[in-house]
């Protein structure tokens, strides 16, 4: 429950923030400019929408399989869909080394569940289908839709802001319009941006919680989430991840800070096994965990939790 009361509180603020936005604007310049500017907006956010899939796949190299290539691979989405009573998603692979996976799509019928070259030598069969499991609830809570039309609502703010600038300057002060022009829509829309971000780390909590409601064991999503951190600081992963930087919101973790995770991460793994036991998040459920500053406030401008709080909250799902 209190996901989804945060979930909500978040939109009503961004809500409440763009209308303010859009009267105050139009009380000072006329509402017209103001409506154009978010028919605009959202114009431009359908056309995001639609080509947004092709734009993940090709920026990916995704190729999609056949039951006859992948098999196992299949015969857990189809599980999975069966669990979350969704059709089944299109079953692809990435030609990456980065380990990882991710989900995509418009709709729950248009839902495509991928994996990368690099993810499949990593896990066990019980660790993947956790991660496919949270994949499998990123479609089911539509959360593609859901960020996409939050991330709107700084794109309004900006272009309204951009308008308001522009349309206010005289011609005795134009000069230092230009100068403000530039930084007035981008303070304008940092907040909302910031808040976007935060419903990015919401729906990674929200999905954690469905890949254990689709019958996945915290321990087995958590163990995959320190695989995937650990792999990913390769330097090899490293170099390739820069093809990948504009999608790494759709991915199960953050490969980019998998530097600063892995090191966090090992005052949950007892003994330095190299692996987070049920007896790992049985007792990381009873203490609090060590996050310092720096990481709880880089976290504000990321898409994913904190690594150490997501494997925190793994330990709370345990029953």
């Amino acid at each position: 429950m209190w996901l989804k009361t945060r979930m909500f509180l978040l939109v009503a603020v961004l809500t409440a923030i763009l209308y303010g936005a859009i009267v105050l604007i139009g009380n000072l310049t006329g509402i017209g400019n103001s409506i154009s500017y978010l028919v605009l907006a959202f114009v431009f956010l359908g056309f995001q929408y639609l080509i947004g899939p092709a734009i993940v796949g090709w920026t990916m190299h995704v190729k999609w399989v056949t039951e006859q290539q992948e098999p196992d691979l299949h015969r857990m989405v189809a599980e999975l869909a069966q669990e979350a009573k969704l059709p089944k998603p299109k079953v692809g692979i990435s030609e990456m080394n980065v380990p990882n996976a991710f989900a995509y799509g418009r709709t729950q019928k248009d839902g495509r569940v991928c994996v990368t070259r690099g993810i499949l030598g990593i896990l066990n069969r019980d660790e993947l289908k956790a991660v496919l499991a949270h994949e499998m609830s990123h479609i089911k809570h539509r959360d593609m839709a859901i960020i996409t039309l939050l991330s709107a609502i700084p794109m309004i703010l900006y272009w309204v802001a951009s308008s308001f600038m522009w349309g206010f300057g005289g011609r005795r002060d134009r000069g230092a319009m230009r100068c403000s022009s530039a930084s007035a829509p981008l303070s304008c829309t940092s907040s909302p941006n910031l808040l976007v971000m935060y419903g990015s780390r919401i729906r990674e909590y929200y999905a954690d919680l469905g890949s254990t409601q689709l019958g996945s064991r915290p321990q087995h999503l958590a163990n995959a989430l320190y695989k995937l951190t650990q792999a990913s600081n390769r330097p090899r992963v490293k170099e390739e991840m820069k093809r990948a930087e504009a999608v790494k919101a759709f991915f199960v973790t953050d490969p980019a800070r998998a530097f600063m995770e892995v090191r966090e991460i090992a005052q949950i793994d007892r003994g330095h096994k190299g692996v987070i036991t049920y007896d790992d998040l049985m007792d990381l459920r009873q203490k609090n965990v060590r996050v310092g500053f720096g990481a709880n406030f880089g976290e504000l401008f990321m898409t994913h939790p904190n690594m150490v709080k997501r494997i925190k909250h793994l330990s709370t799902l345990i029953s």
